[in-house]
């Protein structure tokens, strides 16, 4: 079984990585959040299965702290964008 959990472990880095590349390559902003998103979800995914292999539970500690770390980062870029959109919203208004 541990075998297996590690194989799974391998294989959601390895969709994570292509993910990645797809992703890195557009050049808008949102596409570079999504990358952060995927990070933190196949981060989550890999910690948990090799927590789950290796029968290590620090290691599940570490892995909600980055789903915790990914879900922050997601809030900042929305209010970070909500922030330009209204910025952009006043400034065509009053032109």
């Amino acid at each position: 079984m541990t075998s297996f959990l590690f194989g799974v472990a391998g294989f959601v880095l390895t969709m994570m990585g292509l993910g990645l590349v797809v992703i890195l390559r557009r050049p808008a902003e949102v596409d570079h959040m999504m990358a952060a998103q995927l990070l933190g979800t196949g981060g989550v995914a890999t910690l948990l299965l090799l927590a789950s292999a290796t029968e290590t539970p620090p290691i599940a500690d570490v892995a909600l702290l980055l789903a915790l770390f990914a879900a922050f980062a997601a809030v900042a870029f929305v209010r970070s964008a909500s922030d330009q959109e209204s910025d952009v919203s006043k400034a065509t208004s009053d032109g």
